[in-house]
């Protein structure tokens, strides 16, 4: 028996999310994605410096040259240890951000120093995500049928019961029509996998598993999610452009290999911290009260134990802190946390 309780470093990453969720939340609907994802972050940047961890972005932006904030090999945190993998979406959805569609949101992984896969040239990777139940059942090297036939099986659920997440993507044509013959339900969406992937293997919420195609960062991500849950994932380099391919050859990376969320995130200590920025069915998103308030949900996973909590976050605006370049329209303003 520990003589102390240790160290939930989730609990203090679920302010980075909430503060760029915050920030992105005032674009909702207008149309621009650039804008909502820039304030988100910046937001999320500043906040970083706050925890106290030596951490390396692994997955961000993009590289240096074509991400100023947040880019892949950034240091941050406030260098102190632990050292630490940190993998970063600000805004999940985009798109869905511009458009005030359901289910963006902001979202950090950590685990490690060394322990966080990294996609390198891999830009897209097709996927299966499901809950503890059913994680020995799968195999993204068989059929679509024979998988959700084995899903079912493990649930101890019929075919039609199962509920499946897609991206709705022209490359998933075949995919959809292979599950509609099986019978199984879709839900269909033009993006957010890594939600997607958290409803998978989480029991309850509508979704029973994930398939297809999405980003390979992504994936990385939401691997320390499933990984915490004690869910099952499997993943495959899928790529879809032919300078892709080419650089994945030129670098040896095998396209027939099955990653597990074990592989993508190797240590067994790792977070994971989500917020929602519009709603969806999951995550509530950041709501503007009448008295002043703004409100947050996130979700906090860690994966040592297990544990798993919902924060619903009220802010005050009484103080205000601003993010961007002041005087422009890039300048943004959230609740002091």
């Amino acid at each position: 028996m520990a003589d102390k309780p240790d160290r939930n470093l989730a609990m203090e990453l679920v302010r980075v999310t909430e503060a760029a969720a915050l920030s992105a939340a005032r674009y909702m609907g207008l149309g621009d994605k650039k804008s909502g994802d820039k304030a988100a972050v910046d937001a999320m940047r500043a906040f970083l410096q706050t925890v106290e961890m030596d951490g390396v972005v692994v997955i961000g932006e993009g590289e240096k040259d074509e991400a100023p904030m947040l880019y892949n090999g950034e240091r941050v945190g406030t260098g102190q240890p632990p050292k630490v993998d940190v993998a970063v979406d600000p805004v999940e959805g985009t798109q869905l951000l511009a458009l005030g569609r359901p289910n963006s949101i902001s979202v950090i992984a950590v685990a490690e120093r060394g322990s966080m896969w990294s996609p390198g040239p891999s830009l897209y990777m097709n996927k299966i995500v499901v809950e503890r139940r059913a994680r020995e059942a799968i195999d993204i090297r068989a059929t679509t049928t024979e998988n959700l036939h084995r899903i079912a099986e493990a649930l101890q659920r019929k075919v039609h019961e199962l509920t499946v997440f897609v991206l709705d993507k022209p490359r998933h044509e075949p995919l959809i029509a292979e599950i509609r013959r099986c019978g199984a339900r879709i839900a269909l969406h033009t993006d957010g996998d890594v939600m997607g992937a958290l409803m998978a293997a989480i029991p309850g919420t509508g979704v029973d598993v994930l398939m297809g195609i999405g980003g390979t960062p992504e994936g990385v991500i939401a691997a320390a999610a499933v990984k915490a849950l004690g869910g099952g994932m499997q993943g495959m380099r899928a790529p879809q452009k032919d300078y892709e391919r080419r650089a994945l050859q030129e670098t040896g990376q095998r396209l027939d290999e099955v990653l597990t969320a074990d592989d993508l995130i190797r240590s067994d200590d790792a977070f994971f911290a989500a917020t929602g920025i519009t709603d969806g069915p999951f995550l509530e998103g950041v709501h503007f009260d009448r008295n002043g308030g703004v409100t947050t949900h996130s979700i906090v996973i860690r994966a040592l134990s297990g544990s798993m909590r919902f924060i619903k976050g009220v802010h005050q605006l009484t103080r205000e802190l601003q993010f961007g370049d002041a005087g422009t329209d890039h300048a943004v303003r959230i609740a002091a946390q």
